[in-house]
């Protein structure tokens, strides 16, 4: 049986802790998406509509994670320039935000109101954790598809699925095939990371956290290994 190489090791695991965090965060702190800007837009409106909680992180939410993908660029060029390994330190500094999103989760929550700043920290740090994972993505191995974002992905697939039953370019099927098994991969992992993180949130609250970090952690080794070698 062939083992599966390392990107598609890295695209279950970063899809599958993509879906994780962003569903343990939107059940515990009320609505927010801390990896979909996107979701975060739609739930500021019905916040605003209905005059719920959470209105201050899903404002913030946006600029939060443009500043820490502009400090992930800057860093990463910093580090290239000074023969270090950018992108294993990138990786271990989204861990490392990981792991802050978990013990202020556990520390402080749960959290009937969002805007305390007990639970801005905590959303904040799962936010920075997904957009370092989101900025690593794009610029160290942008082949993959994205981890966190599915419509694009959905389509992506559709289209594929189509090709190749037929009416595609046969010289590029096996192109086609490849990416499609990759999307369908990342769809899938997204889906079991937002649905384990339900039962688990259900059952234990933000302890369920400790698995993203887990997680985040064996594919941050697994592709540091991948980039020393």
């Amino acid at each position: 049986m062939k083992r599966p190489d390392t990107q598609t090791v890295m695209v279950a695991l970063l899809s599958f802790n993509g879906g994780f965090v962003d569903a343990a965060g939107f059940f515990g702190l009320q609505g927010l998406f801390v990896a979909h800007v996107t979701g975060n837009f739609v739930t500021l409106g019905a916040a605003l509509v209905h005059g719920s909680h959470g209105i201050i992180g899903k404002v913030l939410a946006l600029p939060e994670f443009v500043a820490v993908v502009a400090l992930a660029r800057i860093a990463g060029r910093a580090l290239q320039a000074r023969k270090l390994p950018a992108q294993r330190i990138l990786l271990a500094a989204k861990v490392v935000m990981l792991l802050a999103f978990f013990l202020l989760a556990v520390l402080y929550g749960p959290f009937p109101d969002p805007n305390t700043p007990a639970a801005l920290l905590t959303g904040f740090s799962g936010i920075a954790a997904m957009a370092l994972q989101n900025a690593v993505q794009r610029v160290h191995f942008a082949n993959l598809p994205p981890t966190t974002m599915m419509t694009g992905s959905t389509v992506q697939a559709t289209l594929d699925a189509v090709d190749l039953v037929g009416g595609g370019d046969p010289a590029q099927a096996a192109a086609v095939r490849a990416r499609f098994r990759r999307l369908v991969l990342t769809l899938v992992s997204f889906g079991a990371g937002c649905a384990l993180a339900a039962l688990l949130y259900a059952k234990i609250g933000f302890w369920c956290l400790g698995v993203a970090v887990v997680v985040g952690a064996v594919a941050a080794m697994i592709r540091s290994t991948s980039a020393d070698a």
